[in-house]
């Protein structure tokens, strides 16, 4: 769980009754500064003079407001479109693409505006009739952490779960997972867990859940009748990650049940980055290992119209193979989403 040192509350947004549950939720904890907003500048409350130095207490700042532009974004090749309930994230993964989007914004920000987010998902699955629409609850952000006192991901649940025509999921590397056990989804939310080499989470992903209690939380999600998925996501290639990708797999299908209520799916994802999250990665940390030679990467635009660095195509192709192998092989019954 996500324990802030700081909570601020946007102008106006205790009119919610959310907002006023979540500070009742830490109001007796005195290490905990509670500001409430006169202004809509943010990042004024947030100590810091350098990026590394705002970088740091922004991951330790939970924003609470509410979602005033409810444009939802598309979300290709997750979903149809992101449901906004969160943004940022308490990990610190040096890799995260979220330091170009968010990048000035470190901070952790969740929406108390859940029933008009959803009255907003209804209108979008409406236009889509009679196709499914999915939505994306993870897409900025990783829910998960803040889910003890936010309860968001709960509501969404029991509201996707008595949709016809949409469905919803969302990844995360925590564990949090206990309340949401006993919910009536009925299979129309897919948890995923995001997955990866020792070598890849030890080296960059730090704050995060370890591999083994990722696997424990998906676990309980099986159990509890959810269709589960692994993202493993960013692949990198580097000195044997073939063999460790591999054992990943095989360890993978040694923990988990042998009879599930659902296929487990996949999404592989190559490691890529902008020039902006570059540079910000590089001043946040200095250290960093990160492969990230723009002589070595083929340049794309992506979706949202920003130029991104991914491997060469004859990696890629490589990267593409070697999975569509393995997960074959090991998982009979597994199904692929995307390799990208």
């Amino acid at each position: 769980m996500f324990k802030p040192e700081r909570i601020i509350f946007e102008k106006g947004v205790l009119e919610y009754e959310r907002a006023n549950k979540i500070k009742d939720y830490f109001q007796s904890s005195p290490k905990i500064e509670i500001v409430e907003m006169s202004n809509n500048k943010i990042k004024s409350y947030i100590p810091g003079d350098t990026l590394h130095e705002q970088y740091r207490s922004g991951k330790k700042t939970l924003v609470v407001g509410v979602k005033k532009s409810l444009k939802f974004q598309t979300c290709k090749p997750s979903a149809h479109y992101q449901l906004p309930l969160v943004s940022g994230c308490m990990g610190q993964c040096e890799y995260c693409y979220l330091n170009t989007q968010l990048g000035d914004k470190p901070f952790i920000k969740v929406h108390v505006n859940i029933e008009e987010i959803l009255e907003q998902a209804k209108k979008y699955t409406v236009e889509r009739l009679p196709e499914i629409t999915i939505f994306e609850g993870s897409a900025t952000s990783d829910p998960i952490p803040v889910e003890p006192y936010t309860g968001a991901l709960a509501e969404c649940i029991k509201y996707f779960g008595e949709q016809e025509h949409n469905r919803f999921r969302f990844v995360t590397k925590y564990t949090d997972v206990d309340s949401l056990c006993n919910l009536e989804h009925h299979g129309h939310t897919e948890v995923r867990f995001s997955i990866n080499t020792d070598t890849i989470i030890k080296g960059y992903e730090h704050f995060t859940a370890s591999w083994d209690k990722r696997i424990e939380a998906s676990i309980k999600m099986m159990a509890s009748g959810y269709p589960v998925g692994f993202l493993i996501a960013p692949v990198f290639i580097y000195p044997n990650w073939q063999e460790e990708y591999r054992e990943v797999l095989h360890t993978l299908k040694e923990k988990l049940p042998n009879t599930l209520d659902y296929p487990i799916t996949f999404e592989i994802i190559s490691h890529r980055y902008t020039t902006t999250a570059k540079n910000r990665i590089l001043e946040i940390f200095p250290e960093t290992t990160l492969p990230m030679n723009d002589e070595e990467r083929k340049f794309k635009y992506g979706q949202f119209g920003y130029g991104k660095w991914i491997y060469p195509k004859d990696e890629m192709k490589m990267i593409q193979e070697f999975f569509n192998e393995e997960i074959g092989h090991i998982f009979k019954e597994g199904q692929i989403k995307y390799i990208i």
